[in-house]
């Protein structure tokens, strides 16, 4: 029975150079300048009302009531729980009480709120515009170009992530292709951007989209969410907690980690 020859490429070696070198070049100074393009574009956070501060802290004191419960003794969780059911249920932390049983505002008419949006949507051209850039570039220079082989073995289930463009069956899944490169530094140098601008920078895609999720995760309540609905809901969650401590049976654990 013959043998099955051992798949050869001849690749040049100037294309590891001519190719990865500047797409990686280009995706860390788009990155760099992308960072620098939202800081120049973010607007200066608005202080909050007292009244609306009260509201979304009201809201995180029950929330961190129902995730720590436990380091609390029984007294201890049962008067704190029970005097937040009732602020919850009376509306006493409600920024604008009148405004119960009453349908939220259309988001398109609050200020804040179109504010809010325009933010996204100067995080996502910021975003869009130069991958859109980049990946024409690409296409238009580098498209079917095959520029490195891993040094380790890959299953199947990668060749069409690591040789998008290059259009073959039988090529070993560990070559890569140039636009599969481009992919690959989109998501795997957010440490050299942490290195180069900070852990706090906008550079990266996903850390602009943490930093899009951050603002609304802040105020906690956002265009069209009902406040008096999301109190009544977390004093529902308080109200079935069935309590139990780290303390409980201490005594009985130390003196079994002493008995051993």
């Amino acid at each position: 029975m013959a043998q099955v020859p051992m798949q050869t490429i001849h690749r040049d070696p100037q294309l590891f150079y001519w190719i990865l070198f500047p797409i990686t070049i280009v995706m860390i100074l788009t990155g760099m300048l992308r960072h620098y393009a939202t800081v120049l574009m973010a607007s200066d956070p608005k202080k909050l009302d007292q009244k609306a501060m009260r509201e979304q802290r009201a809201l995180l004191h029950g929330m961190n009531l129902r995730a720590n419960y436990h380091v609390l003794s029984k007294p201890s969780f049962t008067a704190r729980r029970d005097a937040l059911i009732t602020a919850f249920e009376s509306g006493a932390y409600l920024k604008d009480p009148d405004s119960r049983g009453q349908p939220p505002p259309n988001p398109m008419s609050d200020p804040n709120a179109m504010e809010g949006m325009m933010g996204m949507m100067k995080n996502q051209m910021a975003m869009i515009i130069p991958n859109t850039l980049i990946m024409s570039w690409i296409n238009a220079f580098f498209s079917g170009y095959v520029i490195m082989k891993l040094p380790f073995p890959l299953t199947i289930k990668f060749k069409s992530m690591l040789q998008a463009g290059v259009a073959t069956r039988d090529m070993d899944p560990r070559w890569m292709s140039s636009i599969s490169w481009y992919f690959l530094c989109i998501f795997g140098l957010q440490s050299v951007f942490n290195f180069l601008l900070g852990s706090e920078n906008a550079a990266n895609q996903m850390a602009q989209q943490m930093n899009q999720i951050g603002p609304q995760a802040g105020q906690m309540f956002g265009p069209g969410v009902d406040p008096n609905k999301q109190f009544l809901a977390e004093a529902e969650n308080l109200a079935v907690i069935e309590h139990h401590s780290v303390l409980d049976g201490v005594e009985q654990r130390l003196l079994e980690g002493i008995k051993m």
